[in-house]
């Protein structure tokens, strides 16, 4: 490696092989049970809570270390409200053709639609946007590296951070979705990755049974 600052490395913790076992074999029993639901509950959700699943989104690697996100909480309910009339209209068009029939298909065994209650139903709304300028300080303007990949990281740690605190989530990836940056008052240097539905279920929130057919491992992963 080239010259450069560093640090030694103090935090790191290594545990025995057979904790090592327990604990892989502890976060996927944990993580089969993240499911993507679409009923929640109105119930409150401690601002606290969603403050530090962004922080540990926020630890995700990225390129050159720019950090290219900007997560968006939302509580508010006019907004959770705009966002929801805008997303269903958009929804509307492509339940009614606009996705074409092999993709509406595919979503059938889901039972999706153009409803979404959920955007309002939710304590809370994360709007995911990834920054095509910008730096490891906030006010920089460099060119930002495998942003795509480095947004989609960090959305997948802030899914097991929400889903690791107990509260169940979705996602949802409206087309187009550049409505977002207006209901979010983002600039035209951030473009909508993704918007994450997060809180409690409702009580007669249900999983589709197509949802639980997962690949095995034979079927994703090769070892050489």
């Amino acid at each position: 490696m080239k010259d450069h600052a560093n640090v030694p490395l103090t935090d790191y913790v290594e545990y025995p092989p057979a904790e090592m076992l327990t604990r892989s074999q502890q976060f996927y029993d944990e993580i089969k049970r993240r499911h993507s639901i679409r009923k929640f509950s109105e119930r409150a959700v401690d601002k606290a809570v969603i403050e530090n699943c962004i922080k540990a989104a926020g630890r995700a690697p990225s390129g050159a270390n720019h950090q290219p996100w900007h997560f968006v909480a939302i509580e508010s309910a006019e907004v959770k409200r705009q966002i929801r009339e805008q997303a269903e209209a958009l929804e509307q068009s492509f339940y009614q053709g606009r996705a074409g029939d092999e993709w509406l298909d595919a979503l059938k065994p889901l039972g999706t639609d153009s409803q979404k209650p959920y955007l309002e139903h939710a304590p809370w709304l994360i709007a995911v946007f990834s920054q095509k300028k910008g730096g490891i300080n906030a006010d920089d303007k460099n060119t930002n590296y495998y942003v795509h990949e480095s947004v989609g990281l960090a959305t997948g740690f802030l899914l097991n951070a929400l889903h690791h605190s107990g509260l169940v989530t979705l996602t949802h990836t409206p087309k187009p979705m550049s409505f977002l940056s207006k209901v979010c008052q983002r600039d035209d240097n951030e473009r909508p990755y993704m918007l994450i539905i997060a809180g409690y279920p409702a009580d007669d929130a249900t999983v589709p049974e197509h949802a639980l057919v997962k690949k095995s491992i034979d079927d994703i992963a090769t070892f050489l």
